[in-house]
């Protein structure tokens, strides 16, 4: 699995960031899912290889605009690009009414089916490999965070249940392999019964914005991937005396470390931090702040930067386009 970061900033765009918007990309490398879309998400696809055709599902989390801004335009955009494919958007409920209307007053008509899905209502969601779950966090406004679980990704035969029922080896097993079922001495054989995951199921946590970081004590210790907001440092909530609904660097680090979380990636940064690291306050500040109360893989994302999952298990940058709006 992979992560690709549309925009980094939290609030209003920066220079070098635009608001939020992150890609998750399958393992297969073709389907991807859109986590949060504020306004010119559209536009930083461009910088990417991503498609709207190859769209599994758009998932937002709260309804303030810099996560969901840009979702009348990526719609409309994705329609003139010819797809056809019926898509899933899981949304709050207060959103749906404002969609349909942004789309029937400015006459946009889609080629293809909207299916919309009630985030507060929502019990489970999967495609393909991927499973979807939902977990509440706290905002000025009701927020969610959506935890990715890829289960199965690369299937193997349970050669020992195989063997044990005396099935013979040859085309039956082949079959079975392809994820067919099949018949044998007047029974039928179901593939999912015979089929084991080659490793355990990935799972990667996206979260909205979210002041109380132990709302992922359930869910956290067993992700691969956590990547939460760090609004502001420490000593800037000091100074306005208040995080109003949002997370300090520390907070998030120090929740990651007792969850024994592997890989953290922190995102949604204030426009006020600099990226760079000769002005005050900066980015680096953080990092610092990060790096003083978590010990593994810590990831500070930059837009148009794209991680990879490994199968050690280390989330590692690939790469990053138009890399001198960074310098």
């Amino acid at each position: 699995m992979d992560l690709l970061f549309l925009g980094t900033s939290s609030a209003v765009p920066t220079r070098a960031r635009n608001v939020s918007g992150t890609a998750l990309i399958e393992s297969s490398g073709k389907g991807w899912y859109l986590i949060d879309c504020g306004e010119a998400t559209q536009h930083q696809l461009l910088s990417t290889s991503l498609s709207l055709h190859q769209l599994r599902g758009i998932f937002i989390t709260h309804v303030h605009g810099d996560h969901c801004f840009g979702l009348p335009g990526l719609l409309a955009s994705a329609g003139m690009s010819g797809r056809t494919e019926p898509l899933d958007l899981v949304l709050p409920t207060a959103l749906h009414d404002w969609l349909h209307l942004s789309l029937a007053v400015t006459e946009t008509r889609l080629p293809f089916e909207l299916r919309l899905h009630a985030v507060e209502t929502l019990d489970g969601w999967r495609t393909g490999n991927v499973q979807l779950s939902t977990v509440a966090l706290s905002h000025r406004v009701p927020c969610h965070g959506y935890v990715f679980a890829e289960i199965n990704s690369e299937p193997r035969l349970d050669l020992q249940r195989l063997l044990a029922e005396g099935i013979p080896r040859g085309p039956l097993w082949g079959e079975l392999a392809r994820g067919l079922d099949v018949e044998h001495d007047g029974r039928m054989l179901r593939a999912q019964d015979y089929l084991r995951p080659s490793r355990p199921a990935r799972r990667v946590i996206v979260c909205g914005d979210n002041d109380s970081p132990e709302l992922l004590a359930e869910v956290a210790p067993v992700a691969d991937v956590l990547v939460h907001e760090a609004t502001f440092t420490q000593a800037v909530v000091d100074h306005i005396q208040g995080s109003y609904g949002h997370s300090t660097a520390a907070a998030v680090a120090r929740f990651a470390e007792s969850a024994g979380v592997p890989n953290l990636v922190l995102t949604h940064f204030s426009a006020r931090y600099q990226t760079n690291p000769q002005r005050s306050p900066s980015i680096e500040d953080i990092r610092e702040e990060a790096r003083a109360q978590f010990t593994g893989q810590l990831i500070l994302a930059r837009d148009l930067e794209r991680y990879h999952l490994g199968r050690d298990g280390r989330l590692e940058v690939m790469a990053t386009d138009r890399q001198e709006r960074f310098h």
